[in-house]
């Protein structure tokens, strides 16, 4: 059916309110947006749903969360499933609670129990209950740091983490089979509550949550000694983050943190920053004002369902406030946590750290120096989790830490998605422990590029919005393909590994071996000089992205590196539009 009949059938059909039809008659005139909400169904991929709030095929609405709830219900009807129910949690956005509860009622209706958290909940906590509840999957209502008009649709397997083969292929099909929104279920919610289907959740599973999160702390003794002196500044950025990380960090005893009171409240409209990322300078802005005041050592910034985070460090020698991108907190946090394993306990031979293709290389050095096993995946932490699965079910392999450059890590395998309330957590205790030997997080972090190189990495995004846009994006990734580069700002191509064909080429000796990794549209090139580039587009907003990392010797000379492969990047796509 084209998109004006899809559009005229929601106008007619009965199944649709009076609100969405309102709405639609009011684009009417607007052929083009019209197009744009009905040209295609909201893409259940491996991600979930991610998309502009609103009705129609192509939108974020109530009748799109049903529809895909409805597949889902049927494919763990198909797995045999049904009596072990779904946990559902949502974050600050709009429309966040109605979506969650319509989920909710739709399974009820096909008679799998739904456990709804009973107000907003971070995404790692979601992670946390499917597995502390016995649950057959998940459901988060978040559309992370994206800005305020979209919202998302996340699903979760039994093992905690976003959904992999062959669960993510099984739940797409059966999304897909189903066409008309007339034969979705839906009930009552006082009837699924009298059912026994429907159970809302929370002090509870936040009690249990906030254990498991404090029995990850390695140095108790140094938090006792130095909770006193350390001041934190911290912000939610409107999300969910405010009373897990408080709450932690206050039963831990870090009694001197100040949130930034403009951005502490759950609030969809995001009205600080034109859109909520911790990866963003403008997040930082009302934080490190703060910050100045207060003479903090530290500003702490939490995606709106706080599974990202975001970190200043004060330089005690200058008053600066350095950034920690994704990938240096990551490495700090892994320095911190394997190298303070081995001095308490010793590392197990089994030992392993977790990364995905685009963080940085310095996690390979880190890894070779504590003599572990690297694990590269794919851009996702959910490939992260599939790694702890493994370990779980072949009985080898020690989970010691895994982290990707977007700015997610994960301590412990409570959960098995990113966590920013516990690395929150661990980046205080990791002050508290420097701040015994008279350093900061900043002179922890100078320490390890001494020891294992000034790395630095980046990322260019190249937004391309719309029909045309994803067309744009492909013919990228094609031309790439077809015409592989030999040579990017001035390094050598030594590889070009396809996840999408599984092949890795030694550009010297035309060797071609297998990536190992599962098939995925990314191209990735390994320089001379442990200098990288990859490409791949972003699964969740219409953009193509370039992650590259050199390494320095020195800071300074690391920033000039970066910058001039940033550049040489961007002429490189330049070229291709």
């Amino acid at each position: 059916m084209d998109y004006k009949k899809l559009y005229e059938e929601w106008l007619d059909n009965p199944y649709f309110d009076d609100k969405t039809k309102a709405e639609l008659k009011a684009i009417a005139e607007d052929e083009n947006e019209i197009k744009e909400r009905f040209y295609m169904d909201l893409e259940f991929g491996t991600a979930g749903l991610r998309g502009v709030i609103g009705a129609g095929t192509n939108r974020m609405n109530i009748y799109v969360v049903r529809k895909t709830t409805q597949g889902l219900a049927n494919y763990i009807e198909s797995v045999g499933a049904k009596g072990k129910g779904v946990a559902i949690a949502h974050d600050s956005r709009r429309m966040s609670p109605e979506f969650a509860k319509e989920a909710a009622l739709c399974l009820a209706a096909n008679g799998i129990k739904a456990y709804i958290f009973e107000s907003l909940r971070p995404t790692p906590e979601l992670s946390y209950a499917v597995r502390k509840l016995g649950c057959v999957a998940g459901i988060n209502i978040t559309a992370s740091h994206n800005p305020p008009e979209y919202n998302g649709y996340k699903v979760y397997w039994e093992d905690g983490a976003q959904i992999t083969p062959p669960h993510d292929a099984g739940i797409m099909g059966e999304v897909k089979k189903v066409t008309d929104y007339n034969n979705v279920k839906t009930m009552d919610e006082k009837d699924a509550i009298e059912a026994g289907v429907y159970e809302v959740i929370g002090k509870e599973i936040d009690d249990a949550y906030m254990e498991e999160l404090k029995s990850q702390v390695l140095h108790m003794d140094a938090i006792s000694q130095m909770a006193g002196e350390l001041k934190i500044v911290y912000s939610p950025l409107h999300g969910t983050g405010n009373i897990p990380v408080r709450r932690v960090l206050k039963e831990l005893g870090f009694d001197n943190v100040y949130v930034v009171k403009e951005q502490e409240l759950p609030d969809g409209e995001f009205p600080t920053v034109s859109y909520p990322n911790p990866e963003a300078e403008e997040a930082f802005e009302l934080g490190l004002k703060l910050a100045k005041e207060m003479d903090a050592d530290i500003v702490l910034a939490t995606d709106p369902d706080a599974d990202r985070l975001g970190v200043r460090v004060k330089d005690s020698r200058t008053g600066e406030y350095h950034t920690l991108t994704g990938n240096m907190s990551g490495c700090l946090l892994a320095e911190y946590e394997i190298g303070q394993k081995k001095e308490l306990q010793g590392l197990p031979e089994d030992g392993a750290l977790i990364k995905t293709i685009v963080t940085t290389n310095m996690a390979n050095a880190i890894a070779r120096h504590y003599d572990i096993r690297l694990i590269e995946v794919l851009t996702g932490f959910k490939y992260i989790g599939q790694q702890i699965l493994g370990f779980e079910k072949n009985k080898r392999g020690t989970y010691l830490f895994g982290f990707e450059e977007s700015y997610g890590c994960l301590i412990g395998t409570y959960a098995r998605d990113k966590d920013a309330i516990v690395a929150s957590m661990a980046l205080c205790e990791a002050a508290a422990y420097y701040k015994t030997q008279g350093k900061t997080l900043w002179d922890a972090m100078i320490d390890m590029y001494e020891k294992y190189g000034y790395y630095k990495d980046d990322i260019q995004s190249v937004t391309l919005k719309g029909i045309e846009g994803l067309a744009k994006i492909q013919s990228i990734l094609d031309t790439l393909r077809k015409e592989p580069p030999t040579e990017i700002g001035g390094y050598q191509v030594v590889s070009a590994r396809d996840y999408k064909r599984d092949t890795i080429t030694d550009l010297e000796t035309g060797e071609v071996t297998p990536t190992g990794l599962p098939s995925s549209n990314v191209l990735y090139y390994d320089l001379t000089d442990d200098a990288w580039v990859c490409v791949r587009p972003s699964g969740t907003e219409p953009k193509v992205k370039f992650y590259y990392g050199i390494k320095g010797t020195s800071l300074s000379d690391a920033d000039e590196k970066s910058q001039a492969l940033g550049k040489a990047v961007l002429e490189m796509v330049d070229k291709m539009l």
